[in-house]
C-alpha cells in the first residue's frame, strides 16, 4: 500500500469497522447545532468588549506568557487578547474548510463498502456546523480579523485537494491542525474556563465533537499505516513531526499584521512564536497525544526522534489520550 492507494475493504478487520460504526452512531445521536444549542441573543452570551476575561492566559497562550504582554495596561491586554482570540477562531474555521476539501476528495474515490465513507460524511457535516459557529462568534466579537496567514490562505484550496490523493498525509495533517486547538481549549476549561461565556460555549461544543474526529484520525492512521510498505512508513514517520510543527505555526501564530496593528516589538514576537522557553513548553505540549500515537505506530526511530527535537515538539508522550500536560510533566 502507498500513500495514495485505497485499501481494499476486505482487508480491514471487524474491530475497525465496529469502531467507525460506533463513531457514526455517536454523530447521529449526540450532535450539536450552533443555532439551536447556543442562545446567541441571550444575555448570558452577550459580548462585552471590555470583559477582563479577554486577557490572554500566561500559562496557555504563548503571547500571554511574555513579560511584555503582562506589563501592558489592562485595557491594552484586553484589546490584544480579544483580537488574538477572534483570529485563532477564524483560523480554526478556515482549517475546517481545508479538512472538508481533502476528506471529500478522499471519500469520492473509495470503493463501495468502504468503512470510512459514512463516518467521513458525518464528520464533514459537523465541521460545517463548526465553521458556522466560529464565524458567528467572530462576527459577534466585532473584530475584523484576517484569519489565516496570506501564504496558507492562498495554498489552502490546493492543500485540501492534494490531501485527498495522499490520504495518510491528509490525516496526519488533520491531527496537526486539530490537536493544538483541542489541547488549548481543554487546558483553558480545565483551568476554570475564565473566558467570555460565548467563547466558552463554543469551546465546549467543539471539544465534544472533536473527540470523535481525533479518535477517527487515530484509528484511520493505525489501520492504514500498518498495511503500508516500508517506504510509505518512512515517509509517514517524517511527515508526522513536519506536519505538526508547520500546522501549529499556521494555526496558533498570528499574521504579521497583528504585530503591526498593536506595535508589538519584533523580539517579543520571536519570543512568543516560538523562541522563548515557556513558549516552547507550550508548543511541545500540544502534541503529547500525537507522540504517543507515533510511538505506537513504530514511527519513532533515531532519525525521526532527532527531527521532533530539532522542531522543539519532542517530550514525553501522553499515557492516555487527552492527558493534561501537568500530568506528563510530573511523570517526566
Amino acid at each position: 500500500m502507498t500513500l495514495s492507494e485505497s485499501v481494499r475493504t476486505e482487508l480491514f478487520d471487524e474491530g475497525y469497522r465496529e469502531t467507525l460504526s460506533t463513531l457514526s452512531e455517536g454523530s447521529v445521536h449526540r450532535n450539536f447545532d450552533p443555532y439551536v444549542d447556543i442562545d446567541w441573543d441571550g444575555p448570558e452570551f452577550a459580548i462585552d468588549p471590555c470583559d477582563p476575561r479577554w486577557v490572554l492566559s500566561p500559562e496557555f497562550d504563548p503571547l500571554g506568557a511574555t513579560r511584555w504582554y503582562r506589563e501592558l495596561p489592562i485595557e491594552r491586554q484586553i484589546e490584544i487578547g480579544k483580537w488574538r482570540t477572534a483570529n485563532v477562531i477564524k483560523v480554526g474555521a478556515a482549517f475546517e474548510s481545508v479538512l472538508i476539501r481533502g476528506m471529500m476528495q478522499y471519500i469520492m474515490k473509495l470503493p463501495n463498502g468502504a468503512p470510512e465513507f459514512r463516518y467521513c460524511l458525518h464528520e464533514m457535516t459537523e465541521e460545517c456546523n463548526h465553521i458556522q459557529m466560529f464565524q458567528e462568534l467572530v462576527n459577534r466579537i466585532g473584530v475584523d480579523v484576517p484569519g489565516m496567514r496570506p501564504l496558507f490562505r492562498a495554498l489552502s484550496p490546493f492543500i485540501g485537494v492534494a490531501g485527498g490523493y495522499a490520504h495518510v498525509i491528509l490525516f496526519i495533517g488533520i491531527l496537526g491542525g486539530e490537536e493544538p486547538i483541542d489541547h488549548y481549549q481543554k487546558a483553558i476549561i480545565r483551568d476554570g474556563g475564565n473566558i467570555p461565556p460565548a467563547v466558552l460555549r463554543t469551546m465546549e461544543i467543539h471539544i465534544a465533537e472533536e473527540a470523535r474526529h481525533i479518535s477517527f484520525a487515530n484509528e484511520f492512521l493505525e489501520a492504514h499505516i500498518e498495511r503500508m510498505r516500508l517506504p510509505g512508513k518512512a515517509v509517514s514517520a517524517l511527515a508526522f513531526p513536519l506536519a505538526m510543527r508547520w500546522l501549529a505555526g499556521e494555526i496558533m501564530a498570528p499574521p504579521k499584521s497583528f504585530a503591526e496593528r498593536f506595535d508589538i516589538p519584533e523580539e517579543v514576537m520571536r519570543e512568543a512564536f516560538w523562541s522563548g522557553p515557556e513558549q516552547r513548553r507550550i508548543l511541545a505540549g500540544y502534541f503529547g497525544d500525537v507522540r504517543k500515537l507515533a510511538g505506537e505506530l513504530g514511527l519513532l526511530n533515531p532519525v525521526t526522534k532527532r527531527l521532533w527535537s530539532m522542531l522543539h515538539i519532542d517530550g514525553p508522550p501522553s499515557r492516555y489520550r487527552s492527558e493534561p500536560e501537568r500530568g506528563r510533566r510530573a511523570v517526566a
